[in-house]
């Protein structure tokens, strides 16, 4: 069976109800047939999968019985190189998970409460590049910005950023912190962090979860 060009062929879904995560198994099948799936209910389990090569696709819940999911997603973006899509499936919609889990490279996030027919058209978005966004999600994003109106307008024309800052966010935006940035660029830990205080003073942020919405919004991740 050919596959859409953006159509994952691997996938992993970290999630330790064995009910939710067969849910998901059975709504990444249907989104992508032909997907090699595999379910993992912890982060051990997890991370031992990754020793065969990280999955193109991440289904992460955030809550797990050792440890948290924002630290798999970490592991994820540093073991692919950001190459990975990670997508969280949790039930917290409040912004310290929801912007905690951008800021470690989260490329959508969903909530439990979809059904399967549901789930299966967000996650058809992948294909096209979009973000999977629960609605209730995508209002609290859009009501952090309002809230931020001054702050947005304040950004000039000059604060375009170099080719180099510009790939730095992008990395940010995936999940790497500045060392593993560094690795990827090909420079030291000391030159990304510069380039890092210079994204934040021309964007007036002063956040990793910040920078990685910023990314989000121009397309970067």
């Amino acid at each position: 069976m050919t596959l859409p060009p953006n159509a994952p062929t691997t996938a992993l879904v970290l999630e330790d109800q064995s009910e939710t995560r067969e849910h998901l198994l059975a709504a990444l099948s249907e989104a992508f047939p032909g997907v090699v799936a595999r379910g993992a209910a912890d982060l051990a389990e997890a991370r031992s999968f990754l020793s065969d090569g990280a999955p193109d696709l991440a289904l992460v819940d955030l809550a797990l019985p050792d440890g948290r999911g924002v630290d798999f997603l970490r592991d994820l973006a540093e073991r692919s190189g950001g190459a990975t899509r990670s997508v969280v499936v949790t039930i917290y919609a409040d912004d310290h998970h929801l912007f905690d889990a951008i800021a470690a490279g989260a490329g959508g996030y969903l909530l439990k409460d979809m059904g399967r027919d549901e789930l299966v058209r967000y996650l058809r978005r992948l294909e096209a590049g979009e973000t999977p966004l629960s609605p209730a999600v995508a209002r609290r994003m859009l009501d952090y910005f309002r809230a931020r109106p001054v702050l947005i307008q304040t950004v000039e024309p000059e604060a375009a950023l170099t080719p180099r800052e510009t790939e730095v966010l992008r990395l940010i935006g995936r999940g790497l912190r500045s060392g593993e940035a560094a690795k990827v660029m090909g420079v030291t830990e000391l030159t990304v962090a510069g380039y890092v205080k210079a994204i934040y003073r021309k964007l007036n942020i002063c956040s990793r979860a910040e920078a990685a919405l910023e990314a989000q919004k121009r397309g970067l991740v």
